[in-house]
């Protein structure tokens, strides 16, 4: 386990369309330098659903090749379809992986049973611990309280990153986990409420651009400092705010750009960045970048 930041790595495309090895291998020793503790590989950000497997396991042999035992190594391992699920993390963990983050299946929308039954499913088969990941606003299902309650106590499921962007709901699933039970905030605009109830950390895309910032605002919280915790969750929200303004990773890819580590662009049925868009998400970096100096 980890606390603090783990980072939902962005993926890199070269123009025609490869990975872009290099540009990965600068990003992942940025984010170490940086302070970043977890990095997760093929997950949402990093475009998960459309890497091939060959791609997914190329990302995360270099990952851990080249973290070397820095960092916390998170394998992107969920899909709406069990028996997938089940394969995937058994060869994530072959590669060596540490922890499975296993979404949600998305587009069944299965009930909260069959989400109980889906996720022991995953786990009595998995040789590594399983992150519970649930993001309604993406997948069209949420995980209920109680049901990660009860999924809480299978001795392989050991972590959620809570995405609903609800803090009631986060409230809720803090209510119904064992004492003691990792979750991690989801939501970059949140990392400051979340951890306030108990997160004891962030799956954060903003860490993919500013890591060492991302790690200060929950280094703080993590120390109880609290006015600290607030002048850096409100100095970084204009830049979060352009990096959700289309959906991720589409800005966080143009902000990767910018900051010279030639990320491409996203793979389809994503298009790059707006150029309106764009030119508001560099402003927002530009005035934080200021500010930070």
């Amino acid at each position: 386990m980890f606390t603090g930041v783990a980072t939902a790595l962005a993926t890199p495309f070269q123009a025609d369309g490869q990975l872009n090895l290099t540009a990965w291998e600068a990003l992942i020793e940025d984010q170490i330098k940086e302070g970043v503790n977890g990095l997760v590989i093929g997950g949402t950000t990093g475009e998960g659903m459309t890497i091939t497997d060959e791609e997914f396991e190329t990302l995360l042999v270099k990952a851990i090749e080249i973290a070397a035992g820095r960092a916390v190594i998170i394998a992107g391992t969920g899909s709406n379809n069990t028996a997938l699920s089940i394969q995937k993390t058994k060869r994530a963990a072959e590669l060596g992986a540490e922890m499975a983050m296993v979404v949600t299946p998305y587009y069944n929308k299965s009930t909260q049973a069959g989400l109980i039954a889906h996720f022991t499913a995953i786990a009595d088969a998995s040789p590594i611990p399983l992150m519970l990941y649930n993001v309604p606003s993406r997948t069209g299902v949420a995980l209920d309280p109680a049901t990660v309650g009860e999924l809480a106590d299978h001795p392989r499921i050991a972590a959620l990153k809570e995405a609903s962007g609800d803090i009631s709901v986060m409230a809720q699933m803090m209510a119904h986990v064992p004492e003691g039970f990792p979750v991690y905030c989801g939501n970059d605009d949140q990392i400051l409420p979340y951890m306030a109830w108990g997160a004891q950390g962030v799956v954060s895309v903003l860490s993919n651009v500013y890591p060492g910032a991302t790690v200060a605002l929950a280094e703080a919280l993590l120390a109880g400092d609290l006015e600290t915790a607030r002048r850096w969750q409100l100095r970084l929200l204009p830049v979060i705010d352009e990096l959700f303004a289309e959906v991720n990773p589409i800005p966080v890819k143009a902000a990767l750009n910018a900051r010279g580590f030639e990320f491409g662009a996203p793979r389809l049925p994503l298009v790059p960045m707006s150029a309106t868009a764009e030119a508001r998400l560099l402003s927002a970096m530009e005035q934080f970048n200021e500010v930070r100096q």
